[in-house]
């Protein structure tokens, strides 16, 4: 007799069980409705994903998901940084400041602002891990602080960057290269910035901290069960103060990147950018309370937000109901992570 018994090829037996854990990722809520937006936008306006388009997209995606990068780490940690809005229109200042009084050179004065940055930074982590105050209310306390700073520095009034295009500096963050295209406007191709070479090498590097370092093991220990985490050794306290510095230095360093763009340094630049941010981190599927992040959907949503912005305005929605989009874009993704969640957990 010949044995009856079934020989699955390999891997055949565990694909349920990878869909299903594919689909328990807190990445996958945010991938769906990212290609699910692709289509809709694309249908109704094919003009969404023509190159010029994406370039412009993806430019003023940069800045905003530089910040959020460092925020996933921050929040996983279990805090928040309210100030860093603020940090992103005062890095820029002070930086041109520095440089157009003649004080400075321009590489100079970009280090002094990091240092500013990661100063405010340091303050925010000793106020929450020395003196057991809320992050919530200490950064905000910041944010005040910090735009007041701006403002009394400028007078009210925008610092000039148009002589920043002959600046090596400005070519390493900012410079433009084009794919595929011809002359200086890029014709028939796609042109893009060393910014976003940044962001995705930042990217890159935080994903690697977060799941392959023992520093990252940390951050989510820290959040996930402090007391535990204590137990075991970890300085907490230390984790949240470097997290707050990197959130700093990295809100600085996307506010003057933006600076080298706009050919301005605007001391309001960067108002309301805290709550976006923290959108862009909770939609990609960070926990709210802290224990577990992703960078991976930290992209993801960064990529949401900012593609949505774009795309209501192509398709004829009036840019001003952007909120009433991004309202229902939270609630809506909470509910799936909340869904998904305890599926998770139960265990089916």
């Amino acid at each position: 007799m010949t044995d009856r018994s079934t020989t699955l090829p390999p891997g055949g037996a565990s694909a349920p069980g990878l869909l299903r854990a594919f689909i328990a990722k807190p990445e996958f809520g945010p991938l769906v409705l990212l290609v699910l937006m692709l289509v809709v936008f694309t249908s109704i306006n094919p003009a969404f994903l023509s190159l010029t388009n994406i370039g412009n997209a993806l430019t003023f995606t940069v800045e905003l998901g530089l910040i959020a990068l460092a925020m996933t780490l921050l929040m996983t940690s279990g805090e928040f940084d309210l100030s860093v809005g603020s940090v992103f229109g005062f890095a820029p200042v002070l930086m041109w400041t520095l440089f157009n009084t003649g004080a400075m050179a321009l590489p100079l004065a970009f280090l002094v602002a990091i240092g500013a940055a990661l100063l405010i930074g340091w303050v925010n982590g000793l106020f929450v891990t020395r003196l057991g105050i809320p992050s919530f209310l200490v950064t905000l306390g910041m944010l005040l602080v910090v735009r007041g700073t701006a403002l009394w520095l400028t007078d009210g009034f925008p610092q000039r960057t148009w002589s920043a295009g002959d600046q090596w500096l400005s070519q390493v963050l900012v410079g433009g290269f084009c794919l595929g295209g011809e002359g200086e406007t890029c014709t028939g191709g796609l042109r893009l910035y060393m910014s976003l070479v940044w962001f995705v090498l930042l990217a890159v590097l935080f994903h690697y901290v977060l799941t392959r370092t023992r520093f990252g093991n940390w951050i989510q220990a820290t959040g996930g069960n402090p007391g535990a985490a204590r137990n075991r050794g970890v300085k907490i306290g230390r984790v949240k103060v470097i997290l707050f510095m990197v959130s700093a230095a990295m809100a600085a360093l996307a506010g003057m990147i933006s600076s080298i763009r706009v050919s301005a340094a605007n001391p309001n630049s960067g108002t309301g950018y805290e709550l976006e941010v923290i959108a862009m981190v909770v939609i990609g599927g960070t926990v709210l309370t802290g224990g577990r992040g992703t960078i991976v959907g930290t992209v993801l949503g960064v990529l949401i937000l900012r593609l949505m912005r774009n795309g209501i305005v192509m398709i004829g929605v009036p840019g001003l109901a952007y909120n009433i989009f991004i309202g229902a874009i939270i609630l809506g993704m909470m509910a799936l992570h909340s869904a998904l969640e305890r599926r998770h957990n139960a265990g089916t």
